[in-house]
């Protein structure tokens, strides 16, 4: 299973399914992450965390907490 933290800078993932519950699955709903969304993955704080990526035309940055929630397929 590949989630979105295991995705690399500057590739493009298909959301595959949001895993979790509750307010959190909620949350990234409301962001935009839903399954089928494409995500580009642009980059990452230089300490590695949080990550930037663009969904829907819009800019976002999720911790790799959350991200590893996000399975994904190229």
């Amino acid at each position: 299973m590949k989630t979105l933290r295991d995705a690399r800078i500057g590739e493009t993932v298909v959301i595959k399914k949001i895993h979790g519950s509750g307010a959190l699955k909620r949350r990234f709903m409301d962001m935009g992450i839903t399954r089928g969304a494409k995500v580009y993955l642009r980059k990452e704080a230089p300490l590695g965390d949080p990550i930037e990526i663009n969904v829907l035309g819009y800019e976002l940055t999720i911790r790799k907490n959350d991200a590893q929630l996000i399975e994904v397929e190229e």
